[in-house]
């Protein structure tokens, strides 16, 4: 894996994200142009692009397993040409059509991407972290630039750009990828397998503690936009400066993905997933109690703790799937998960509409605890080296 390859996984991933939450940060704005009298009216739209980024993961990892790395070209001009779809158009099912098919494409590059590159990583945590750094910018990119262009050149540049930018980078992923020998499903079987107990034990949990993941990711990347204007209102009014507030937490929080996949190549993933999800349950429920810049300091501790926990089932896939199936592994994992939290971005309008953000982040704590619980059912490191051992 050259290191301009690998630059262009990491821009991919958040290229990925970015796209993803356009939407969400430009909510407001696409619904007042279409005849919309409340956001949280069109919210409902784009969650079938939150299904399809779950369920599309088994295909996608399927087919990254046969196809190698000509996915992620599929990857790179399919999120492109989808965004200019939805950029084009007019009503909101429409929308609902257009953000679907890019939610299909941008389900490719966890399962592939991510797997592409830590092949021979000897330091997998760190290459996850940062890997997980450059997805959670691109969070942080789609509130900033969507904000601008929003302001300036309305809610559809904020779709054209980045899928101009996409075609360039997978122009470039083309011309720069090593070329492979075989594509993974036909490579040897290298790695020493779990008995079948303790391999369904992490499989069960590795599951679990993604579906509470993914549900908090997708209420707050999701929920925030709205939930920074709700908590500032009448302190910050301009979309740029509530978009770079957004962004200013998720370029701090981002951070806790390097701090955490370094962590990982030293240190047990058990107590350290366990202790970081029980926070997040203490830190959702101080900010339900809090507005203005309390809230705002509360909303960058409960990011940094949900970007935190990120890293976690990815580097479980690397540490105990061999390297012929991470990608369909990978896939079936996002697929339950992520297919089971688009109900989040399905229920944040009407749960807003009716309860408020205030019950929400109460809901957050809970699922956050529940996380918690769920990890301590995962096998302990000595119990793993022992079993492998045998």
């Amino acid at each position: 894996m050259n290191r301009f390859c690998a630059l262009l996984l990491n821009l991919g991933h958040a290229l990925d994200h970015l796209f993803l939450l356009i939407f969400a940060t430009a909510v407001a704005a696409i619904a007042h142009d279409f005849g919309l009298a409340r956001w949280e009216d069109l919210m409902p739209y784009t969650a079938g692009a939150f299904v399809m980024f779950g369920l599309g993961s088994i295909p996608a990892g399927r087919l990254g397993d046969l196809w190698g790395r000509r996915m992620m070209l599929v990857f790179y001009f399919g999120m492109a040409l989808s965004s200019l779809a939805v950029a084009l158009t007019q009503t909101p099912v429409q929308m609902a059509v257009a953000l679907t098919i890019l939610g299909l494409f941008s389900a490719i590059y966890h399962p592939v991407g991510i797997p592409f590159l830590v092949q021979g990583s000897k330091t997998p945590g760190l290459t996850i972290g940062i890997n997980g750094l450059a997805g959670n910018m691109g969070i942080a990119l789609a509130a900033l630039s969507t904000g601008f262009w929003v302001q300036f050149f309305g809610w559809r540049m904020a779709f054209v750009a980045p899928a101009v930018l996409s075609m360039i980078c997978g122009w470039l992923f083309w011309r720069s990828a090593p070329p492979e020998t075989a594509p993974p499903a036909k490579k040897a079987v290298t790695h020493v397998h779990l008995p079948r107990h303790l391999a369904l034990r992490t499989v069960v949990v590795m599951i679990g503690s993604a579906i509470a993941s993914s549900l908090l990711f997708n209420f707050t990347t999701n929920g925030n936009a709205q939930l920074l204007t709700e908590r500032l209102d009448g302190l910050v009014q301009e979309p740029v400066m509530l978009g770079l507030l957004l962004a200013l937490v998720y370029a701090v929080a981002s951070f806790a993905q390097v701090v955490v996949g370094r962590l990982l190549d030293r240190v047990p993933i058990k107590p350290l997933l366990f202790g970081i999800l029980l926070g997040q349950a203490a830190i959702f429920a101080l900010a339900a109690q809090t507005t203005g810049w309390i809230w705002y300091a509360a909303a960058v501790l409960y990011m940094i703790s949900v970007f935190a926990a990120i890293p976690f089932n990815d580097l479980m896939v690397v540490r105990d799937i061999d390297d012929s199936m991470r990608s369909r592994v990978s896939g079936f994992r996002i697929a339950v998960s992520f297919g089971i939290s688009s109900l989040a971005v399905y229920m944040l309008g009407p749960l807003v509409k009716e309860q408020g953000f205030t019950t929400l982040m109460f809901a957050l704590s809970v699922i956050a605890a529940l996380g918690a619980c769920v990890v301590i059912g995962l096998p302990g490191e000595a119990q793993m080296r022992a079993a492998r051992q045998e």
